[in-house]
């Protein structure tokens, strides 16, 4: 079995669109800049494409020092990337699911141009340096208690916006799977985008990933704690931004309920070497487990 990675893509805010990269620095909070922004309501309160679908045609690309945003019928927005404000007088709390995480508002131009394209009030934020949001402690306790050879492994992973874990690892067999029921049944093939993977594999059969304990890329090492429980997103065409009732339909019908629902893709954590950097077609070791 060779196993490559064929696909690698960012989200640099979060729910909007991704950014398909050859190769990405790495670390325990992912790649590099995946999830770094988010939208909130004006109390703080995230917004994803779960409650406002539209998100999913904000584009973005990261360039010359800036998060460059674009949605159709609006000005091009430029926001600078590396400006780091350590200073507490502009941190503030926003709110991913339960937990409160530190970040900084981007001011009230950013603000008044998502709340324009999204004809609802909203603010970006980016997450703050000192910010410590720490991946699912007891799946992540569970999986290193379980797999002795993972010594290395920090036992809690800080990092950004993503809804749970740092990484989320999919298979493109899969795809093709879920893509040959769906035409069978007279559906349309849709995207890996829909699933807003980061990393993407090929050479393992459709759902081998279910079975896989950890992935191994050169130095870097990706550990497999959680199956990613699938919501109404995936439904969602992400360059339209219209939901529809597939692929959800048509994967509820032949994917068991795993980890309280429908999966497809699994959370991973992250144990790589400073300055580690994957690419498109590095070779990937896999450690299975049955």
């Amino acid at each position: 079995m060779t196993v490559t990675v064929s696909g690698l893509t960012i989200y640099p805010i979060k729910s909007c669109g991704g950014i398909p990269l050859q190769q990405s620095a790495i670390g325990m909070a992912g790649l590099q800049n995946d999830r770094r922004w988010m939208l909130t309501t004006p109390d703080g309160l995230f917004l994803t494409q779960r409650g406002l679908p539209a998100m999913a045609r904000i584009g973005t690309d990261i360039r010359n020092g800036f998060l460059t945003v674009t949605y159709p019928g609006m000005p091009r927005l430029d926001v600078p990337i590396d400006v780091i404000e350590d200073d507490d007088s502009v941190r503030l709390q926003v709110t991913v699911w339960r937990d409160a995480v530190d970040a900084v508002d981007e001011g009230d131009l950013a603000a008044q141009w998502f709340s324009a394209a999204l004809q609802t009030p909203c603010r970006l934020v980016k997450v703050h340096p000192q910010a410590h949001r720490v991946a699912g402690v007891d799946y992540v306790s569970d999986w290193l208690a379980a797999h002795p050879e993972t010594e290395g492994f920090a036992p809690r992973h800080v990092y950004a916006f993503a809804d749970g874990y740092p990484v989320l690892v999919a298979n493109e067999a899969s795809l093709v799977e879920l893509n040959r029921r769906l035409v069978d049944r007279g559906q349309g093939a849709v995207g890996m985008d829909r699933f807003r993977a980061n990393v993407v594999l090929s050479g393992l059969d459709a759902f081998e990933e279910d079975y896989v304990a950890m992935l191994q890329v050169g130095d870097i090492r990706f550990g497999l704690v959680k199956p990613c429980v699938r919501c109404e997103v995936p439904n969602t065409d992400q360059v339209t931004g219209q939901r529809h009732a597939e692929p959800m339909t048509t994967l509820t019908g032949f994917r068991s309920q795993r980890g309280g629902g429908v999966t497809f893709g699994e959370n991973a954590i992250v144990d790589a070497p400073a300055h580690a950097v994957i690419a498109v077609g590095d070779a990937v070791e896999v450690t299975l487990e049955f």
